[in-house]
């Protein structure tokens, strides 16, 4: 796809138009002329507290997010950005996210040391003068971070550069992306010689997720372009194995120090990656065969592409970053507990029972009690997903105590699964739904 070239007044001429179309009893639809602003922070902090910083501000583009249910999030999330008219006007824009940063600040290395972390928002180029908010919450849902800063659209330094578009081919399109919800596949340890190595495992990506209700069912609200982002070596790094790859994403298994959790730091450099190209959501495929992933809700999938677990992996994942579902598994080995009961998780798919009325309280039969861990068989269920039924099975959010998941098993819970649980399947429409309607 071509760049194009931007008019950087439109917005503001729209809006008169709309205002007068308004005034005669006439809607509009979102305009179609809307440029990004990309918002890069560095999120940092460690036993003496948290802090926002602003990077950078640059026009991304055209805006390929939502253009309907622009002043609410679709889920609370470990945090939000929103963008509020100046002097306390209309609020125009909002979106929730999970980050890296969040994770590490519930393991031991964050009692004993500071460290930052790369983070990218993209949010319709405001009209006029705006306040930009970016707030970070801990795991009752208290405000941890806060940073306000004011954007100018007209202000001269915003970057308002070009880069050329990497390579790229559609594997979905199905509209425009003012219309449909915009998913990007990134090749990451693909050099430029495994380009159709890449487009072939991108293109089994989709089809593993897009063989799953409810996104079988909605698959035609969805385009899906795979980005051929050359790296300077084939592979990714593996730590524990004292390997260490020269790759265009710089990413690695071992975050965290948990041999399988696979992850990039390189923000930045990822949304550099698809300048040029719209884009919402992104999956990250890693040209490996050692099994690992890890998903982060409103900010990337990336997921080994080459493992015999690959396909269920990627669809697991994409329930953490495209709909913001919680692990259904629990092994009790976390450092900081992620729930606690006097708090309800903003997951769809788990529960403290604290407000269980928020979540699949109306799919529960009559009469149903809680099904206790120690009621639960350890090795999976027998059976088909028909014959279960949605209740309160104890165990979830890595914790096997005090938090509930809704079907005894499910995509979210484990690989050899078949299909994502009842509950699960309406959190995912409701996203979809939210971001389409």
């Amino acid at each position: 796809m071509q760049n194009q070239h931007f008019q950087p007044m439109s917005t503001r001429l729209f809006a008169a138009a709309a205002a007068l179309l308004l005034s005669a009893g006439i809607t509009c639809a979102a305009d179609p002329t809307t440029t990004t602003l990309r918002i890069d922070c560095i999120f940092s902090g460690g036993p003496d507290g948290r802090h926002i910083a602003l990077s950078s501000l640059s026009e991304a583009g055209p805006w390929a997010g939502r253009s309907g249910n622009m002043d609410r999030p679709p889920l609370r999330g470990n945090g939000q950005v929103s963008v509020r008219e100046k002097d306390g006007g209309r609020l125009t824009y909002v979106n929730s996210f999970s980050t890296l940063f969040q994770e590490w600040l519930n393991t031991e290395e964050a009692t004993r040391t500071d460290k930052a972390f790369e983070n990218v928002f993209l949010v319709p180029m405001p009209e006029d003068e705006a306040v930009v908010r970016i707030e970070l919450y801990g795991n009752r849902g208290e405000v941890i971070a806060a940073r306000e800063f004011q954007v100018d659209p007209d202000d001269i330094l915003i970057r308002r550069t070009r880069r050329p578009a990497a390579p790229h081919r559609y594997i979905m399109e199905n509209g425009s992306p003012a219309e449909k919800i915009d998913l990007a596949i990134v090749a990451e340890g693909y050099t430029a010689a495994e380009a159709g190595l890449f487009y072939e495992d991108a293109a089994k990506a989709a089809e593993s997720i897009f063989s799953h209700s409810p996104f079988k069912e909605l698959s035609d609200r969805f385009n899906v372009v795979a980005v051929a982002l050359p790296s300077d070596e084939s592979g990714v790094s593996v730590p524990h194995d004292g390997v260490w790859k020269n790759t265009a994403l710089g990413s690695h298994f071992d975050t965290f120090y948990s041999d399988r959790y696979l992850t990039t730091l390189n923000i930045f450099k990822l949304h550099d990656s698809l300048a040029g190209i719209p884009y919402e959501h992104i999956i990250i495929l890693a040209n490996t065969d050692t099994y690992g992933g890890g998903g982060i809700f409103n900010s990337y999938l990336l997921s080994s592409a080459h493992n015999a677990w690959t396909a269920p992996v990627i669809v697991h994942e994409f329930g953490h970053s495209f709909a913001g579902l919680a692990d259904e598994y629990f092994y009790d080995d976390q450092y900081t507990e992620y729930y606690y009961p006097d708090a309800e998780p903003w997951e769809q798919n788990i529960t403290t029972l604290r407000d269980f009325s928020l979540k699949w309280a109306d799919m529960v039969p009559e009469g149903c009690t809680p099904v206790g861990k120690d009621a639960q068989q350890t090795e999976g269920w027998a059976g088909e997903p028909e014959d279960f039924e949605v209740g309160l099975y104890e165990g979830a959010g890595y914790q096997s105590e005090g938090v509930y998941r809704g079907f005894p098993e499910c995509r979210m819970k484990i690989n050899d699964w078949p299909s994502f649980c009842p509950v699960c399947e309406r959190a995912i429409s409701r996203i979809i739904e939210f971001y389409t309607e």
